[in-house]
């Protein structure tokens, strides 16, 4: 934590800023190994160049504060936050300064306060150095997401038998939840995709009342956070035997995969991952349905970056962790994406996930 800190206050401190100030999130949890939930009840660290870490919080929440070194101000529901906020900007002398703030997550509940109480304070969003902080993961963290993917997908083996024609999509996402978090997740790394049907035609499709029926094609699309990290994984699930369009339009989007993870190399431009992708799509006849990019960095958070994107020249190294996920949607008729979690290596990249890429099948009697 010291080491993340120190680093994080040394690229702060070279692009002219005198703190940096979070909220509850990733970043502070990354930093500070301190977790709280973002409410109405402002929560705000504040970290100088120079001083001690400044926590502003609810008094029942400071028994955190006192896990480390940590100087705290809180204040009770009765009193409200004000002179906390108050006492905390003026012991670190925040009038006239630079304050880097996550332009994500800062709300304008937090950044009005700041203004108020650090008064002629000048906030900047800092995003990119928060990226560069956290985008090349640590042995720690490389193990953490292992076993994230681990746990998602033991717990889509134990929920696959569980499916039959007539179950809905929302049952069958309820069954999922209660596979990963009976199965060694600490949580969700986000709510699960069922999207079965002409449903799977939506990338982010959200599990309703829909039955599965026979001919199905259903879009599963999954992960665990465990210790904070999370994986994130999609495969094709077929009620009775895989035929039809999407049978074809699946081993397009698995040799997409397949080139997209191909195309990852130290020094490689993210683009370029997403280009490999693509370009298979665009020679099956598919292009213009493959409507997202090709994926996105995992961590603390399901999306973080890197973005592999076009535009995006920004080079990969060891140690980035990331989805690769090509996917073909078709209008009224269903769609097909199959992504895995890598990583990358010093000579190339490693695949996380496991599973099979070939369509998993629900027995119909």
């Amino acid at each position: 934590m010291k080491d993340r800190l120190e680093k994080a206050l040394q690229m702060a401190e070279a692009q002219g800023l005198d703190a940096l100030a979070l909220v509850p999130g990733p970043t502070l949890f990354y930093l500070t190994e301190l977790s709280f939930i973002l409410s109405e009840r402002p929560i705000v660290a504040l970290l100088p160049i120079e001083g001690p870490v400044t926590l502003v919080v609810p008094d029942f929440e400071a028994g955190k504060a006192t896990e480390g070194e940590f100087v705290s101000f809180s204040y009770s529901d009765e009193e409200g936050y004000a002179l906390a906020f108050h006492e905390a900007c003026a012991s670190l002398a925040l009038a006239d300064a630079r304050i880097g703030v996550p332009g994500l997550r800062m709300r304008l509940l937090e950044a009005r306060i700041l203004e108020r109480f650090a008064p002629h304070v000048e906030l900047l969003p800092v995003d990119d150095l928060l990226a560069d902080l956290r985008m090349v993961k640590s042995v720690a963290e490389l193990n953490m997401l292992r076993r994230a993917v681990e746990v998602a997908e033991q717990a889509f083996r134990n929920w696959l038998p569980l499916l039959r024609p007539g179950m809905t999509e929302r049952e069958a996402a309820a069954k999922l939840v209660a596979a990963l978090l009976g199965g060694g997740a600490d949580g969700l790394a986000f709510d699960p995709i069922i999207a079965s049907g002409p449903n799977g035609a939506l990338p982010h499709a959200v599990p309703g009342a829909r039955p599965f029926r026979r001919g199905d094609w259903i879009v599963v699309d999954w992960g665990a956070r465990v210790d904070g990290y999370v994986s994130d994984l999609t495969r094709a699930v077929v009620v009775g035997d895989p035929q039809g369009e999407l049978l074809e339009v699946h081993r397009l989007v698995v040799r997409a995969n397949q080139a997209g993870r191909h195309a990852v190399v130290p020094g490689v431009a993210a683009q370029a991952v997403d280009a490999a992708a693509r370009d298979v799509i665009a020679a099956g006849g598919y292009g213009p349905a493959f409507v997202h990019r090709t994926g996105h960095g995992l961590g603390l958070e399901p999306h973080e970056p890197p973005y592999l994107v076009a535009g995006n020249a920004q080079p990969l190294a060891p140690g980035m962790v990331f989805t690769v996920e090509p996917g073909v949607y078709l209008e009224g008729r269903g769609g097909v994406r199959i992504e895995d979690d890598v990583v990358v290596t010093e000579t190339g990249v490693t695949t996380l996930t496991t599973l099979s890429r070939a369509p998993f099948l629900v027995r119909v009697p």
